[in-house]
Formats: structure tokens, C-alpha cells, sequence
């Protein structure tokens, strides 16, 4: 009796306990009291989608002549420079030397720049995914530079040309360019420039100051007074020259103006007065002269005890 009595008090117990629940039930409460939340699924927080990156895309550029707006075909150099917007320096990211270039830019801001000879020119542009096309307009004109002595136009390979840009009160205070030969087109930006014609290697000299305007070429002839001597020792007149003479040829003042060795050197001196001097076998020699402007001739130093 006492076995059966045992296990009906233990039902009575679970039945006050815990009314209305299965055994199954039972095992899965909360010790609070309350029947434990049912499992569920969300889905992870996820960034929220990027737009599509916008394509690159083609840049056309071409350059025209400011003033007359002719089309540029030839001498030009392109280039292309990142403009990021922080301060720093722009930097190249794409070249040509076509006359009507085509670049393939991702978006963002460029600066697109063109030199024709000494001429620039450049634009910002801001690329977007889409085909663009632009045109710069480049301020210059050029120079065409001769000389010449009287009517007698001087030979190419004798003559050269120096271009500066004024500064205040110096006609040279900036070079743009040196050993500019005959005919060259010198392209430049629009203004006042100042050439120097150096005919041969000595003092002959002229200068000019010359007017660029845009759109158009400036040729202009720079006339020397001057001529070329051929120099010569000799025993006497209209004999062979020695060989192996040094020369100078000094200003009446005793300047040196050129020096030279050989039989017959040629020496091409602005026209006026000069004193030459010979020496050979330790001996030297002296003699006056007159260079004059377009006659050009032999002057002969005769070897003889002064």
C-alpha cells in the first residue's frame, strides 16, 4: 500500500504544479514561468547598394587660330592633366601630337592644354561618362626672319637669328630663342619682340624690334652693313700665302675683335676701320685696313722688316 500510495501523490503534485501541460511541455519552460520565445530567421543588415560606376568616355579636342579662327593641323603637342582639387600639382596623364587628338578619360575634372611653337592655350573640362568634344583657341602668330647686305640677300648656313621678349628697359631681358636659321617660322604669342641677326662670327651685328600680331606671319629682312676679308701673309704682293699664320684683327682702339690661323682664313667684320696683325716664324706683322659695307676682298699683309 505504501508503494501505490507514493505514486499517487506524486501525480496529484505534477497536476497542481503544472496544470494543462504535457510531459513534453513541461520539459521546455521557462524557470520563470512563461513558455520560452519560438526561434526565428531575419536577414544580416546589409549596405545598401552602390550605383553603377559611370563609364569612361571619349575626349575630342582640336585647336583654331585666335583672330582668323583657322584650324591648326600641324605643330602642335597636346596634353591632359588630372585635376584633383586638393592643391597639389596636376599631373600628365595623357599626350598627342595630332591636330585633332582623342583620349579615353574616366569621369572627373581635367585640364586640357595645347602649345603651337612658343603658343599655349588650355581649358578645364569636366568629363561625366558621356562623349564630349572641345576646341581651344591659341593667341599667336609668327616670325620669318632673312638678312641680307644691300640688295644681296646673305646665304643661309652665314646668318642666324636671336628673339627676345623686352623687360622694362632691356631689350634682351629674356631669350626666347637663339640660333633661329633663315626662312624658319618661329610660331609666338602675340606682341613685341626683339631680334638680333649675327652674320657671320664676328661684330656684324644688326638688331630690330618687330611686331607679332595674331594670326599672322611677320617676315621681315635685317639689312647688315658689312663685308668678308680673306687674310693673308704674304712675301709679297699677289704671292702664295704662308701657311700656318695666326691673325687678329683688332678695333683702332686695340680691341681684339677676331682671331684666326691658317693661309687665307675669311673673317666677315661690320663695315669701319681695324688694324690687323700677323705673326709667323716669330715674326710680326701690321697692317691698317677698311672693311666696307657689300666688298668683299682679300687683305694681304706683307711680310717685310718694318
Amino acid at each position: 500500500m505504501r508503494k501505490g500510495l507514493a505514486a499517487t501523490t506524486l501525480a496529484g503534485l505534477v497536476t497542481v504544479l503544472l496544470p494543462g501541460l504535457s510531459p513534453a511541455q513541461e520539459l521546455f519552460q521557462n524557470r520563470l514561468g512563461g513558455p520560452l520565445p519560438s526561434p526565428s530567421i531575419t536577414s544580416p543588415n546589409l549596405p545598401p547598394a552602390m550605383p553603377p560606376a559611370e563609364p569612361e568616355a571619349q575626349l575630342s579636342l582640336s585647336a583654331l587660330l585666335a583672330g582668323p579662327g583657322v584650324p591648326l593641323r600641324q605643330g602642335l603637342a597636346w596634353r591632359i592633366y588630372e585635376d584633383r582639387g586638393d592643391g597639389t600639382r596636376p599631373s600628365i596623364i595623357a599626350r598627342s601630337v595630332e591636330a585633332e587628338p582623342h583620349f579615353t578619360l574616366a569621369p572627373g575634372t581635367y585640364v586640357a592644354t595645347v602649345t603651337y611653337g612658343f603658343a599655349s592655350a588650355s581649358k578645364r573640362i569636366v568629363m561625366g561618362g558621356q562623349p564630349a568634344t572641345d576646341t581651344l583657341r591659341v593667341a599667336a602668330g609668327a616670325l620669318k626672319l632673312s638678312g641680307a647686305v644691300g640688295d644681296q640677300k646673305i646665304a643661309p648656313a652665314q646668318v642666324t637669328f636671336s628673339v627676345f621678349v623686352p623687360v622694362g628697359t632691356n631689350s634682351e631681358g629674356r631669350l626666347v630663342r637663339t640660333g633661329i636659321k633663315t626662312g624658319e617660322i618661329l610660331r609666338l604669342p602675340e606682341g613685341t619682340y626683339h631680334v638680333v641677326s649675327t652674320y657671320g662670327e664676328s661684330n656684324a651685328i644688326q638688331r630690330a624690334d618687330l611686331r607679332v600680331e595674331n594670326g599672322k606671319v611677320t617676315e621681315a629682312t635685317l639689312n647688315h652693313r658689312a663685308a668678308t676679308v680673306t687674310l693673308k701673309l704674304v712675301a709679297a704682293p699677289g704671292a702664295e700665302a704662308f701657311a700656318g699664320t695666326a691673325f687678329s684683327v683688332l678695333t683702332p682702339g686695340g680691341d681684339t675683335i677676331r682671331e684666326a690661323i691658317g693661309a687665307f682664313p675669311q673673317v666677315t667684320l661690320s663695315e669701319g676701320d681695324y688694324v690687323l696683325i700677323a705673326r709667323h716664324d716669330g715674326q710680326v706683322y701690321t697692317r691698317e685696313f677698311k672693311v666696307e659695307s657689300g666688298l668683299d676682298r682679300d687683305i694681304e699683309v706683307v711680310a717685310k722688316s718694318s
